[in-house]
Formats: C-alpha cells, sequence, structure tokens
C-alpha cells in the first residue's frame, strides 16, 4: 500500500506545459492524495488498483500520467478506453477530460446506451483517440466491428464496484477478450469486495495497489445525526417537516434503496415541494436524468432523491445535507452517500431515518466508523403514523399453518366412487379383442412364423 504523501504543488509532477496551463485555468494547484500516489505508478505503465472514495479526484489521477504521454496520432482506431457505470458518469468523465484537453489535440467521444446507436458509429468511424463508454453500448458497438479495441494500450475500469453490482461482470469479461493481452489495466473502487478481487486476479499482472480514505473512516467536517422512525409514513412526516426549513436545508440530496421506493418518496412529496423537487433513477429517460442534475447543480431544485447507483461518482458542489431515508444495507454505501456533502473545506450534514428492522444495519454502519452516531429526539410536531406499506406490513404465510394440514393422499374434495359400468378395465374395444382370437395375430412383433406352428399342433 502508498503511504499518503502529498506533494506541495502539481508542478512536483513533472506535468508538461498543456496540462500546467489547463490546470491553472481551472484553479487547481495542490494534487489530492489519490492523484498523489497515482501519478507516478499510472505514468510507468503498471497495473494499478486504486481505492477512493467518490470525490477524491479519481478522473484527474489517472487521466493526468495518460494525457502526458498520450502522443499526438491519426490513427483512426482509440488508444485509450474508459469504461463506468453509467450513462451520468459517461458525461461527467468526457467533461473532466475535455477540461484537460483544452491545451492538448486529442478527440475524445462518450457512448451510452438508451440513444441512437447509428449516430455512435458515425461519430466513432470519423476518429477518435480516448473512448469513454458504458459496458453494454461498448460491446454492441464492438460487435457491430465499426469499433475495433485492438489498438487499445491503456483501459480504465472505473467505479468498478457499482459495475459489478449491477451485474456487468459478463460483459466485462467479453469486453476483456477483444482486448489485445499486452495493455496496461487501471481500476479504482470506493470498496473492495470480493468480486472486485476475484476480477483483479483473473485479469490483472501483478498491480500496484493504492488505497486512500478507507471508506470507514468518516469525514471530520461532517455533522451526522440519526433519527429513530416506526414506519415510512412517519419518515415522510418527519422529511417534509425537515425540509419546511429552507434557509438550513438549501440543497438536499436524499438516498433511498431501490427505484420504486424513489418514485414512492416523490409521489408523497411533490404535494408539498412540487417545483423544488427531482428524481433520478435507472428507469428514468436519459434527458430526464440529465436535466434532473442539471437542476440541482444551478439550484433550480432544492431537493433530489437518489438511488446509491445513480448518485455514486456524481460531482455536486456544494450539498448542505445528505439525508438517507432508508439506511443502507451495507456500510460502505452509507460513506459513500455522507460523502456527497462537506466537500471543498466546507461544513456539512448527514441525516438518517432508522427504523427498528433497520437496526442491524445501523450497528455496521456505527462498527465500520468505529463511532456511534447521534439519536436525536423526534419534532414534537411530526405526527406518528400506523399506516404501513406494502413491505412493511406482516407477510401471512400458509406454507405451515398446522390447521390446513392434510394426507397428501387422501381425495381431494371433488372426489367420488364411480359406477360400477366405469369401474371395468378398458381392454382396447370388443372388435380388436374377437378379431385377434379368429386370425391368431402374432403375439410378438416380426413373429411371422406363429400361425404356422400352431397350425402343425
Amino acid at each position: 500500500m502508498q503511504q499518503n504523501t502529498t506533494h506541495l504543488s502539481f508542478q512536483d509532477l513533472n506535468l508538461n506545459t498543456p496540462l500546467y496551463n489547463a490546470l491553472e485555468d481551472l484553479g487547481f494547484t495542490t494534487p489530492t492524495p489519490i492523484q498523489d500516489q497515482a501519478f507516478n505508478i499510472v505514468a510507468s505503465g503498471r497495473d494499478v488498483v486504486g481505492i477512493a472514495q467518490t470525490g477524491t479526484g479519481k478522473t484527474f489521477a489517472y487521466m493526468l500520467p495518460i494525457l502526458k504521454h498520450l502522443k499526438y496520432s491519426k490513427q483512426e482506431n482509440p488508444r485509450v478506453l474508459i469504461l463506468v457505470p453509467t450513462r451520468e458518469l459517461v458525461v461527467q468523465v468526457v467533461d473532466e477530460i475535455k477540461k484537460l484537453s483544452k491545451y492538448i489535440n486529442n478527440r475524445v467521444l462518450g457512448v451510452y446506451g438508451g440513444t441512437n446507436i447509428n449516430t455512435q458509429k458515425q461519430a466513432i468511424a470519423e476518429g477518435l483517440d480516448i473512448l469513454v463508454a458504458t459496458p453494454g453500448r461498448l460491446y454492441d458497438l464492438a460487435l457491430s466491428r465499426v469499433l475495433q479495441l485492438k489498438s487499445i494500450q491503456k483501459l480504465v475500469i472505473d467505479e468498478v464496484d457499482v459495475m459489478l453490482d449491477l451485474g456487468f461482470r459478463h460483459q466485462l469479461i467479453n469486453i476483456f477478450d477483444l482486448l489485445p493481452e499486452r495493455r496496461q489495466n487501471i481500476m479504482f473502487s470506493a470498496t473492495m469486495t470480493q468480486d472486485v478481487d476475484v476480477l483483479i486476479t483473473d485479469f490483472f499482472r501483478n498491480p500496484e495497489r493504492i488505497s486512500i480514505a478507507v471508506s470507514g473512516t468518516p469525514l471530520e467536517n461532517i455533522s451526522q445525526q440519526r433519527f429513530e422512525v416506526p414506519n415510512f409514513y412517519t419518515k415522510v412526516n418527519l422529511l417534509v417537516h425537515l425540509l419546511r426549513d429552507t434557509e438550513h436545508y438549501h440543497r438536499v440530496l436524499i438516498f433511498v434503496a431501490y427505484k420504486r421506493m424513489a418514485d414512492r418518496l416523490f409521489d408523497q412529496l411533490d404535494v408539498f415541494f412540487k417545483e423544488e423537487l427531482c428524481v433520478i433513477h435507472s428507469n428514468k429517460t436519459q434527458n430526464y436524468r440529465l436535466r434532473s442534475i442539471e437542476q440541482f447543480k444551478e439550484g433550480v431544485n432544492r431537493i433530489l432523491i437518489a438511488t446509491d447507483v445513480m448518485a455514486r461518482g456524481l460531482d455536486i458542489d456544494n450539498v448542505s445535507h445528505v439525508i438517507n431515508f432508508d439506511t443502507p444495507e451495507y456500510p460502505e454505501n452509507y460513506m459513500h452517500r455522507i460523502g456527497r456533502t462537506g466537500r471543498a473545506e466546507r461544513k456539512g450534514e448527514a441525516l438518517v431515518f432508522s427504523t427498528q428492522k433497520e437496526a442491524e444495519a445501523i450497528n455496521g454502519i456505527e462498527e465500520l466508523m468505529h463511532m456511534e452516531i447521534p439519536v436525536m429526539a423526534l419534532p414534537e410536531v411530526v405526527e406518528i403514523s400506523t399506516e404501513l406499506i406494502e413491505e412493511e406490513r406482516p407477510q401471512i404465510k400458509e406454507r405451515n399453518n398446522p390447521t390446513k394440514r392434510r394426507d397428501e393422499d387422501a381425495p381431494g374434495p371433488a372426489f367420488h366412487e364411480k359406477k360400477e359400468k366405469n369401474q371395468k378395465e378398458n381392454l382396447g374395444g370388443s372388435y380388436r379383442r374377437e378379431i385377434a382370437k379368429k386370425y391368431k395375430k402374432p403375439k410378438t412383433k416380426g413373429d411371422k412364423n406363429y400361425n404356422k406352428r400352431n397350425k402343425r399342433k
């Protein structure tokens, strides 16, 4: 593991003039720990695995050394492939690369599903140097033969843990088969899971590992609070009460467990906040999601409801509060969520609503952080609801009900004895039996001498 020894400035990284000019335009002078530690390793051409939380500057960490050594070329096929899990991240990474490439003559393209593939084929045919893609659309383009991947020199897989969560493992393996064996592999993940480790073991060559800001370490500039609530509708009542303080809760990111919950919560809050509210999850259209994110960034919408996968890797500044409407099942996801606030030296606040069923998840989060989240009393004005949503209602299991147990071989309620005339064995009809007696048909098929033997007797 690399140790955290931050350089004083980007000048110590020995970049070239075009990159220094771009960084100066962006106002960046000091590299983040992941940028500092990854630069020389990525530049050396070795395989790299970086473990760093979202928002630590991972895109620049791999792009600075890549752009420094990416020479001008007129070849049509891409030399750098960057795989990310969602369309939103494609847009974001392309935007970051273009900022760094302001004074460099290179061609960057982002491709993802949900849009016209023929338009993307035309863009690829015009030639490019760096391709940013989601696995599904990349594989479709590769199979169409318009995209040749044998020219790839560097493969970057960003947010690989999310990619595996979304079920992209088989597509990644298929893509690896299309790539040249001699290439540099660069992988970034916010968490190290068993699936990620298996992928590294199978496809990486003695990678150098870098670990920055272990996911269990809470950020010092984020204050955390917890509310114990009995059910969904009480959570809604508490949330409405808090969000009415528009001055304090001026840019709020609300996390929910899954897509249906996102829509359900949106419907509840829309009654109160209407134009202040937007939502993103994978069932929403591409344009809707991009518009929601943009409006939230610009302050047009004050409240954004999101699922974990959609919000991972999104670079949204000045988020005043992260509210965990659902307690995340995996403690690492809690760390990613609260990392959306308290960025760039600003103070941030994180709240979590937990039910009795979510107590075990809370224990896991607190164990990971080595600290307890302070529990706050519910405001007296918040109504405690007794209404339950479908997932909260007790499930009645009939399978093991002893009062309904019966002999499996016993006749059912519709059973009755056959009448005597219907109890006779069906022998195939009297005509067939009479003909068989008269002509003494062979008992076994093919025994043509059966009749002759009987006549001699």
